[in-house]
């Protein structure tokens, strides 16, 4: 058996073949090609040959964007928002409190693409809860919600919000400290799948969003789940992109009851305004508030156009700026050791002949240093990440723990 993992990317649409044991048969990657994003899918599947399973995951139109409307932001907004961290979602938008008509201005100017309602503990107050669902469905927000809050207010929230694309789910909060984060990442997924994918305008027909299984990030955290299985301490993977940079963490051995206070073991976080091309400008104006660059070089950098030695070190102030934005995110929470192992994704690393200055620019930085300290550091050059974690998502997960350990990741 083989499977054909694809990705489609804002940008490129990448795909790699494997076989049913884990070997990687072939990678290949076309530009994705909206309004028919199905004419690159096809040109990479012909690069590679036929497939007997195709597996897809899409980031194309943006992603998934998600709003999280909560009670108190220290309590069911903060829940709610952890939730996200570890659901492919790129959080927007975070109101706690009972929605006004400033509130409802703010959220619809998110553009949010899902609504995550949550609100009290099971049997708790309901009132927030209801109000909000009461303005969200007088209002016509015109998103999918997804309902994950007090468990006895749920039919009357749900009536509130006739009209709109609900998905009821359990609490994330069923009790006072106690964090429930699966059932609610999971309906998130559904939504995206159901309804998002179909809603972007990127395809016509219904092969696409028959096609696609999970959002990319999602996919990837899948892989880096895997990953993290392998070590003793965190891993941490950097995928820095044209427009965006987004990072990755898992903790091994943190099984058991997740509590609002700590965060799920595998957290994403994505930085909108740091990249190597579309994102550069606001990149070098952060690394220069940063004081990652002085005046000369932040202006050599916006002068630098198409330049692979400039993309490389633009590359590099991504990283930094996102890993340490990540750990500030995250409390610091990689456990005792730090991180046992950096990977570095995004073609600008899997093009460069070498990233030993980008190892060295991250060892060296004060705030990464304590985390890097015992770190390998290495690069997803075969961007295997997402096909692992699709595979595993398929029930695949032999051929999953095979692949990321022959490509040398592990």
């Amino acid at each position: 058996m083989t499977v054909l993992c694809l990705d489609i990317g804002s940008t490129w649409t990448k795909g790699a073949l494997v076989s049913g044991d884990g070997e990687l048969l072939g990678t290949a990657q076309h530009p994705t090609t909206p309004p028919e994003v199905l004419r690159g899918v096809d040109a990479v599947a012909t690069a590679l040959n036929a497939a007997d399973r195709v597996l897809a995951c899409s980031s194309a139109g943006g992603g998934l964007k998600l709003a999280v409307v909560g009670q108190e932001r220290l309590v069911s907004a903060e829940a709610g928002y952890r939730v996200a961290l570890s659901a492919g979602a790129r959080v927007v938008h975070v109101s706690a409190g009972p929605l006004d008509g400033a509130g409802l201005r703010a959220l619809r100017a998110a553009r949010p693409d899902v609504v995550l309602l949550v609100g009290g503990t099971d049997g708790g107050d309901d009132s927030v809860l209801l109000h909000n669902a009461r303005r969200l469905g007088a209002n016509r927000v015109p998103c999918p919600v997804v309902l994950a809050g007090n468990a006895e207010a749920r039919a009357e929230a749900s009536r509130l919000l006739a009209g709109r694309s609900v998905v009821a789910t359990a609490n994330v909060l069923p009790d006072v400290g106690e964090l429930a984060p699966g059932p609610a990442r999971t309906a998130i997924r559904e939504v995206f799948l159901r309804h998002v994918i179909g809603g972007k305008g990127l395809s016509r027909g219904p092969r696409f969003r028959r096609l696609v299984r999970a959002v990319t990030p999602d996919a990837v955290l899948g892989g880096v789940s895997l990953l993290a299985r392998r070590h003793e301490g965190a891993v941490l993977v950097v995928d820095v992109g044209g427009a965006t940079t987004d990072v990755y963490s898992a903790v091994p051995g943190a099984d058991g009851p997740e509590r609002v206070v700590a965060l799920p073991p595998e957290r994403r976080t994505v930085e909108g305004d740091l990249g190597v091309r579309w994102s550069a400008d606001t990149l070098v104006t952060a690394a220069f508030q940063d004081k990652l660059v002085g005046e000369a070089e932040a202006a050599d950098l916006r002068a630098a156009g198409d330049d692979p030695g400039a993309d490389l070190r633009l590359g590099t102030l991504a990283a930094v700026l996102a890993v340490r934005r990540h750990l500030a995110l995250v409390d610091g929470q990689l456990g005792p050791r730090g991180a046992d192992l950096l990977v570095l994704s995004g073609g600008v690393f899997r093009h460069a002949a070498s990233v030993d200055g980008v190892e060295r620019a991250l060892r060296a930085d004060p705030v990464l240093r304590p985390v890097l300290r015992e770190a390998r550091v290495t690069v997803d050059r075969d961007y295997v990440l997402a096909p692992a974690g699709l595979l595993a998502g398929a029930g695949l997960e032999g051929a999953a723990e095979n692949l990321i350990g022959r490509t040398g990741l592990a």
